[in-house]
């Protein structure tokens, strides 16, 4: 028998956040590269920009529709083999990238990317319901999530280096090449919890804490009686409100810098990392510091809507100030300390905090679904907008926040209690 690896469940933790991390760094090569491309076809900016946001529009739409099935499918496949299948499918589409020639190629590539990642979220979620305790599972999510933002370092920061070098076209190839060595990795190490030769009895006790130890088929749960459910449509409520700011932020910032800030490729891979590393960041933080109150007496629910409410508040007076800086470097600044809000709202932690596992997917497939196809539309209108400024996307991302929290808080209710899906109440829990 092979000997027990300690606090194996951190090590499954790392090898999510490395998910997510070559899921965005797939995704966002794109967005690093795209004036690099503009100029290489020799495009004007306003037609790009408006060909662009139908570009990513077309991956938006996809990513929407596979949001919601995706779910499904991770939930009915199982999580391992989900990941094997989508991210095998998204790691060559990527390379697909490559060899692009028009927008309407990248749109193309871009809606089959859109087909092949979102499974990656649900099963993310599922992973961390089947490896964590409830009270640790906001800094399981936090640290899978956290892998958006490294991502997005990482294209910012490794495309465009690559891209100086050796031309646009080679840093599709190299990002696709990483994420198909992330799926060997995969293939490899993951397990459920009672089928992992190298987890220990303790700790497998502590996973199990509060939850059926059942390893047989889940049983399945209708759309319908999830959608009767006020915790559900809080979950979705979530990402509605605050996944178009997720997309903006991956397709949009290193042409905001590029555009309203001076910035050229190089300092866009000098400087523009630094937004993304505060995301990374963020989304430990908004685990960690709940679990830190959490350990000093205070509920769950308590810890996680203090740290959401406070976020809410202080984000509106940063949008405001970055609109009216003239400075690059504090301009810099602001977008990190915006970043780092958005990553520790923690959107994408609450079905694991509410649901049991075996609808934990379902509920992230729909949530990411429709907040997708808002995604979708919101880019179109930032095409339009950022012609000429982008001044009105900061003004509205300044209110979504803490009218989201207030949205979300009354249709979840009491964070930290799982619901009874057999039995859909018709009222929240009361949110003490």
């Amino acid at each position: 028998m092979k000997k027990p690896i300690p606090n194996l469940r951190w090590w499954v933790a790392v090898l999510l956040l490395l998910s997510t991390a070559v899921n965005y760094l797939d995704r966002n090569t794109l967005s690093t590269l795209a004036e690099t491309i503009r100029q290489d076809w020799g495009l004007d900016k306003e037609a790009f920009s408006r060909g662009y946001s139908r570009v990513t529009a077309a991956f938006l739409f996809s990513y929407a529709i596979m949001y919601a099935v995706g779910g499904g499918l991770v939930d009915r496949l199982g999580t391992r083999l989900s990941l094997l299948i989508f991210a095998s499918l998204w790691s060559a589409v990527t390379m697909a990238h490559g060899l692009a020639r028009t927008l309407g190629h990248l749109a193309l590539a871009r809606f089959g990317l859109g087909v092949a990642q979102p499974a990656n979220f649900p099963a993310g979620v599922r992973a961390v319901s089947e490896w964590f305790p409830i009270r640790e599972r906001a800094l399981g999510v936090g640290i899978f999530n956290a892998g958006t933002a490294l991502g997005s370092v990482m294209a910012i920061v490794f495309s465009s280096w690559i891209a100086r070098r050796w031309g646009w076209r080679w840093a599709f190839w190299a990002a696709g090449g990483a994420s198909f060595l992330w799926v060997a990795a995969w293939a490899a190490m993951y397990r459920l919890p009672r089928r992992h030769p190298r987890l220990s009895p303790e700790e497998l006790a502590l996973i199990e804490e509060g939850a059926s130890a059942t390893v047989g088929p889940a049983p399945r749960v209708p759309w319908g009686r999830l959608l009767r459910m006020p915790a559900t449509w809080g979950c979705i409520a979530a990402r509605v409100m605050t996944d178009p700011i997720s997309y903006f932020l991956s397709f949009w910032i290193p042409m905001y810098f590029q555009r309203e800030r001076g910035f050229d490729l190089k300092q866009v891979g000098y400087f523009v990392w630094i937004p993304p590393l505060a995301l990374f960041l963020g989304s430990l933080a908004g685990g960690a510091i709940p679990r830190w109150w959490i350990a000093r007496g205070w509920t769950l629910n308590r810890a996680r809507k203090t740290l959401m409410f406070a976020i809410s508040c202080m984000i509106p007076a940063l949008c405001v100030a970055i609109v009216r800086t003239r400075s690059p470097a504090t301009a810099v600044a602001i977008l990190a300390a915006i970043s780092f809000g958005h990553g520790a709202w923690g959107n994408i932690t609450l079905p694991a905090e509410v649901f049991p596992r075996h609808v934990v997917g379902t509920v992230s497939g729909l949530g990411g679904c429709l907040g997708g196809l808002v995604g979708a539309v919101s880019q179109l209108t930032i095409g339009r907008l950022t012609v000429t400024s982008f001044s009105p996307i900061f003004a509205a991302l300044g209110a979504i926040y803490f009218v989201g929290f207030f949205v979300v808080s009354g249709l979840v209710g009491t964070l930290g209690v799982i619901r009874d899906v057999d039995a859909a109440p018709a009222t929240p829990p009361s949110r003490g």
